[in-house]
Parts: structure tokens; sequence; C-alpha cells
């Protein structure tokens, strides 16, 4: 099973992968360890979609390093940058407690609803009961989409009409959830993002009714982001940060894209940890994100 789950992974990252390691490897082995190479491999880093700020510490943590153990080697200078990679996405995994409710928000058009539908997918097959709460009211399509998702995986959902308050489904959805020994309770959310203020209100909102209604669950923030939209993904994400504190990351459509590299900056930037990636489109192919794994993929050690 282990196999199967890194051969996704890796089928899933090699567009992202061949691009990487081919403008690394080039970098390294045809230039000199002097200014231009660092100022190069930073620009390198930044087109790889690694950010700015995270190219830049990249960058100046390897010439520091290079220069304080007096390493020449090439192979040794590569290996010294993968050893800083390695730490960027170190980064601790929020702890998830059971019984728990899972709020995931994102923009329209990142996967959000399929994403938790294979999420619910993952506990219902732990053998965790497990429910799904249609709280994005505002497209109808939405909510369509997901009841479509729980038959197909036999999860229960709580939904609501359209146009309908949001707490109130989600205050439905607790209320079930407590009489039916839910162990899992995903909420989807609304995903437009075109006025922040607005978002903070509803999530403010959402947040004080899971605090009032549920006392027995935890509560776990969880963000779906688009790979394939790159550094607008760190955006985003610094925006819902701002909005809710962010448990965890769900980045979808890894397979779509050679701009995986902004996995590393959002780890590097936020030190929220990403718990899931997608390399496809089946119930299977939402993946649990390995961080070690991503760069031996990433960097072709693997």
């Amino acid at each position: 099973m282990a196999d199967s789950i890194f051969a996704k992974l890796k089928n899933g990252l090699a567009k992202t992968a061949s691009s990487f390691n081919e403008k690394i490897d080039n970098l390294i082995y045809y230039s000199e360890l002097d200014d231009d190479f660092f100022e190069e491999l930073e620009e390198t880093l930044i087109l790889a979609d690694l950010g700015v700020e995270t190219s830049t510490a990249i960058s100046e943590e390897l010439r520091r390093r290079i220069k304080d153990r007096g390493i020449i080697d090439k192979e040794k200078v590569q290996n010294t940058l993968y050893e800083i990679l390695y730490e960027i996405v170190d980064v601790p995994d929020s702890l998830l407690h059971i019984p728990v409710i899972i709020v995931v928000v994102g923009v329209n058009g990142v996967g959000k609803t399929t994403t938790i539908a294979k999420i619910a997918k993952k506990y219902k097959d732990l053998g965790i009961k497990t429910m799904i709460a249609a709280g994005d009211t505002f497209r109808a399509a939405a909510t369509e989409q997901l009841e479509t998702w729980a038959n197909r995986i036999d999860v229960p959902i709580v939904k609501g009409r359209e146009g309908a308050d949001p707490g109130s489904v989600i205050y439905d959805a607790i209320q079930a959830s407590k009489s039916r020994g839910i162990e899992v309770l995903i909420i989807d959310t609304a995903g437009r993002l075109h006025n922040k203020v607005n978002l903070m209100k509803e999530l403010d909102k959402i947040g004080r009714i899971i605090e009032r209604e549920g006392t027995d669950f935890s509560k776990h923030n969880l963000l779906v982001v688009d790979a394939t939209t790159g550094q607008n993904a760190l955006t985003q994400a610094k925006i819902f940060n701002d909005a809710i504190h962010l448990d965890g990351i769900a980045m979808t459509k890894m397979d779509g894209t050679s701009k995986g590299g902004i996995a590393f900056a959002i780890l590097n930037d936020l030190k929220i940890p990403i718990e899931y990636i997608g390399v496809g489109e089946k119930e299977e192919d939402l993946i649990n994100f390995k961080a070690h794994d991503f760069v031996d993929v990433i960097t072709g050690k693997a």
C-alpha cells in the first residue's frame, strides 16, 4: 500500500520534479560558486515558484554553509541545498483530536467540494463515523455536487435550501452529529474572497456557532488551494490565515502543474503544515502529504 501511494506521489509530481531538477542540475554543475551563482540560484528558485522570500533565504543559507564548511565539491553543494530544503518542509503537524469538526475553506474553483468528499471517504474507510455539512448555501451547484459525492461514498450530509443562512446548516449539522455519534463532521464554506471583511464576518459567525454548540468537538481549520495557481495559492493562504487560524492545507491539482514548488513557500513563509495533496481525479488520488518524500521526489532522489 505504501509503495502504491509513493508511486502516485512520484507520478503526480513528475512535471514539478522534471522542471526543478533540470534547472538546478544545470546551474550547480555548470557554474562557478561566485556571486553570479547565488543570484542565478535565487532567480531559478523564484521561477520554480518557491517565492521571493523563500528563494532568497535558501540562497543566502546555502552561501553561508558552503563558506563555513569550505565546500567546493559540486555534489556536496547539491546535497547541502537539499539539506536546506528538508529543513524548510519540516513543519510540525497540527494534531487532530477526534471527535472533530473540520471547517474547510478556500476560493471557488480550487476543488474544495471534491476534496471534502475525498477526506470524508478516508475517514469512513477507517471505520470512523463521518458526516458532511453543505455550508456553502450561496451556490446551489456546490450543494448538489457535495450531495452527489455523499451518496457515492455513502456518507450522511446535512444541507439547507439555496440562499439559506449557512449558520443554520452548521447548527443543524452539529446537532445531528451529537445525536448520531458522529466522530468527524466536515463543513463546507462559501468560497467568496472578493470582500475580506465579509469573509471574516462569515467565518467568525461559523466559529461562534461551533464554539457554542460543538463543545464536545475539537476544531480544525483546513484550507484548500489549487497548486496550478502558484503564488496565488500563497496569497490565499495568507488571507485565510489572517481571517481564521489555519491548522492545515490541502493542495489540489499537483499532477497538472510544474508549480509544485509553491509548497516550499507556504511551509517556509507561514509554517502551516500541508496535510494532503491531490495528484489525480479519483477518490484515492488525494494522498497524505509526507514532507521528506515530497523533497525526495522533487529533487529526484527517489
